[in-house]
């Protein structure tokens, strides 16, 4: 049996073990750009951003206040690596990403939280909830691909029916080309995503007139010069260590929800990204009523139908 002496000692090393834990998460999270918004009694919630190689600013100056104001307490924060959270040692790998996000947890003494995974972010929402589900109440998927391959898919398709409806033969050429690359490749990735933006995939086609007034007010925001920066870096680097571009998330959703782990999502109609069959099949998979596919509304929802993205979460979260 152990002495007093020896189990007091087995306890002391056990302390300072989790106190360096601690202060190697803490440490973490002040190289990190991260911010709250609201009453950290209020629910918690952390938003994820897109990418690789984007940041938080675009909800930051257009959502997190007014979600704040609605009962919220909110926390955004850019990946290691991207936007603000510059790290020119940043390894852009899950492993990284998770630990960066147990460490902003943990400098807003978060137990657990909702995460707001928009577009990459709600891939790495879903696999930091596979992995952590003690330290999530919820996850938000926000315009995020279930597969990004077949998110290409519906992007090419819907590009070649413009070209053709235009007569486009330069453009058609060039998605004949792209069809016979490798669709796993970061260059197949960046030419898919050019032609959903050249295409107008990423805005409402009928844009409200809240959605024109956040716009116009975010635009003076000191922040709002970030939101349209890319971080070149990481597209390929997770490409290379994470191979995500191949990821396909149905069987983590179905694990989660067989656990109990509450899901709902947001798309738009407009979201050039994925099609009605995409959306329905993640509906199929978390329930029709955890899911809102919303009129004149693309990638943004927040700032697209923002009232109706806040009276979501309120109903789904409070």
């Amino acid at each position: 049996m152990k002495t007093r002496n020896q189990e007091h000692t087995a306890l002391k090393k056990i302390g300072l073990f989790l106190l360096l834990g601690f202060a190697i998460q803490q440490a973490f999270a002040q190289e990190l750009y991260s911010k709250a918004y609201g009453n950290p009694k209020d629910t918690p919630v952390v938003f994820l951003h897109g990418g690789p190689g984007y940041n938080a600013a675009g909800f930051e100056v257009s959502t997190a206040q007014n979600l704040a104001d609605n009962g919220f307490y909110v926390v955004v924060y850019d990946r290691r690596g991207e936007g603000r959270s510059t790290d020119p040692k940043a390894k852009f790998t899950f492993e990284e990403t998770f630990c960066d996000i147990n460490a902003v947890l943990n400098e807003y003494q978060l137990k657990k939280a909702t995460l707001i995974g928009h577009s990459f972010g709600g891939i790495v929402a879903t696999l930091f909830a596979s992995q952590y589900p003690e330290k999530v109440n919820a996850i938000e998927l926000v315009s995020a691909p279930v597969s990004l391959q077949e998110t290409f898919k519906t992007i090419l398709n819907s590009s070649l029916k413009i070209y053709e409806k235009n007569n486009d033969q330069t453009n058609l050429n060039y998605i004949g080309m792209i069809e016979k690359m490798d669709t796993t490749s970061v260059e197949y990735y960046a030419y898919c995503f050019g032609h959903a933006m050249q295409n107008g995939f990423y805005s409402p086609k009928k844009m409200s007139n809240q959605a024109k007034e956040i716009y116009a007010i975010s635009a003076k925001n000191p922040n709002f010069e970030y939101v349209s920066k890319m971080t070149t870096d990481p597209p390929q680097a997770f490409l290379k260590n994470e191979n995500y571009t191949s990821i396909n998330l149905t069987k983590n959703l179905q694990a989660l929800m067989a656990d109990k782990t509450k899901i709902f999502a947001l798309y738009g109609k407009d979201d050039g990204l994925y099609s009605p069959e995409q959306v329905n099949q993640l509906a199929a998979i978390i329930g029709d009523k955890n899911l809102k596919y919303l009129d004149d509304c693309s990638h943004n929802v927040f700032i697209d139908q923002q009232s109706m993205f806040i009276d979501f979460l309120k109903a789904t979260l409070k």
